[in-house]
């Protein structure tokens, strides 16, 4: 009777068998945990001040070098300094990715796809520092997200042959980047110092020249700690450099076989043959 009573159905082990179950959203590390948690409730913070404040009031128009930059530390800085000794991981990948992405590839931007800043601001290679401080915290955001779904995602496709994961997965990644892309893009139409010579291409093409980015970032950020081996900081630095290189190539070689999606006036056509930040300086022969 004894051995029939500690067989019966329904008995749960001794130890809480269910207390092990990982989320199918949530990374099984706590920290990263803890981060992707915290980068998607502060989202909302800096989201609400550039589009729900500063532009629709158009605040923009007062705005002189002093103002645009900090805006930019007003919403990126609590995202880099608060979770500091939590997950810095993600913080270091980000902040190189994004530095990356602003002081070489928004030049692609220029000579590419037609585009130009003309609000006033400090600039570093000729790009706004706040838009240097912005792009961390969407990134961070865009991540984040990406982090999740495709977490989901793999969970929900576990049962499948390996070969159909991977498809399923690169049509998520694909799917999600083009659409981060296009929202962003879509997203600050209303603010009309970020300027394109023609903003329905924009959407539709540049969005897909934007997307690369993303292609490349999201599976490779996404391996970070997300099994039991835990990565140091030099390897979260070289694995973002490794991805900012692959992405510098695609973009490349898109200005060179397919070039610009819009005639670009010839003050921002790249000067000499090479990298679209190569600019022939003025009076050279």
């Amino acid at each position: 009777m004894a051995g029939a009573a500690a067989r019966r159905p329904g008995a749960k082990p001794r130890g809480g068998g269910g207390a092990g179950k990982r989320s199918a959203w949530l990374a099984a590390d706590g920290s990263k945990r803890w981060g992707e948690a915290f980068f998607l409730l502060y989202t909302p913070f800096w989201l609400t001040l550039c589009l729900g404040v500063v532009v629709p009031f158009k605040l923009y128009e007062r705005f002189t070098e002093l103002e645009y930059l900090i805006l930019g530390l007003v919403s990126t800085v609590p995202a880099f300094v608060i979770p500091l000794f939590l997950v810095g991981k993600a913080n270091i990948w980000i902040i190189i990715f994004s530095y990356v992405g602003n002081y070489f590839w928004t030049h692609y931007f220029f000579t590419v796809l037609g585009a130009s800043y003309t609000f006033p601001s400090w600039r570093m290679n000729n790009v706004p520092h706040t838009t240097f401080l912005l792009t961390h915290a969407c990134f961070l955001f865009y991540h984040m997200a990406s982090n999740m779904t495709l977490r989901r995602l793999r969970h929900s496709t576990a049962h499948l042959p390996q070969s159909i994961c991977w498809l399923f997965e690169a049509a998520w990644i694909l799917a999600l980047s083009y659409f981060i892309a296009y929202l962003e893009t879509l997203a600050i139409a209303n603010f009309p110092y970020y300027e394109f010579v023609d903003r329905d291409i924009m959407y539709k093409v540049g969005s897909l020249f934007y997307a690369i980015y993303f292609i490349v970032s999201f599976p490779m950020f996404s391996r970070i700690d997300e099994k039991d081996e835990k990565w140091s900081l030099s390897r979260v630095a070289v694995d973002s450099l490794g991805a900012a290189m692959l992405v510098t190539i695609i973009l490349d070689l898109w200005r060179i076989f397919l070039g610009p999606i819009v005639p670009v006036p010839e003050s921002r056509q790249c000067g000499q043959p090479g990298l679209a930040w190569f600019q022939a300086q003025n009076g050279s022969t």
